[in-house]
């Protein structure tokens, strides 16, 4: 588990960096990422659908980040852009493209459909967490 949180942590500052953010921010991009893989982690040790453990873990990098760009005066995006990265099913999406190109077509479908609704779920967990932070903010008013 320390690993997987030392990989993400580093893996989320690196896209940080490429992505051009503000130096003062990587180390805040990087826990962000971390703490979004360490939410995915632990959901699937209860045992939850990947799925749902996604949608969760984006909407808990979309919290942080939204927390973070008050407290920093940075736009959310600097935030929840890198801090999603290690929810972004890569993997599943190459294993998906070289199962048609084996012409495994069977197998190839099944990974794409997986990957486009785990797509689906960090979308989702963007906007929902957004929506309700409108809402919170209305209310505040």
């Amino acid at each position: 588990m320390l690993g997987q949180l030392v990989t993400s942590f580093i893996s989320t500052a690196a896209f940080a960096i490429l992505f051009n953010v503000p130096r003062s921010t990587i180390i805040q991009c990087g826990f962000i990422g971390m703490v979004g893989w360490m939410m995915y982690v632990s959901s699937q040790l209860i045992p939850i659908d990947p799925i749902l453990a996604t949608l969760i873990a984006s909407f808990l990098v979309t919290v942080i980040s939204q927390f973070f760009a008050r407290i920093y005066k940075t736009p959310v995006i600097v935030f929840s852009v890198a801090g999603i990265i290690p929810l972004v099913p890569g993997g599943l999406a190459y294993d998906a493209m070289k199962n048609a190109v084996l012409n495994h077509y069977d197998v190839a479908v099944q990974l794409a459909a997986k990957a486009f609704m785990l797509s689906g779920a960090i979308a989702i967990g963007l906007v929902f967490s957004e929506v309700l932070n409108q809402l919170f903010r209305r209310r505040a008013k």
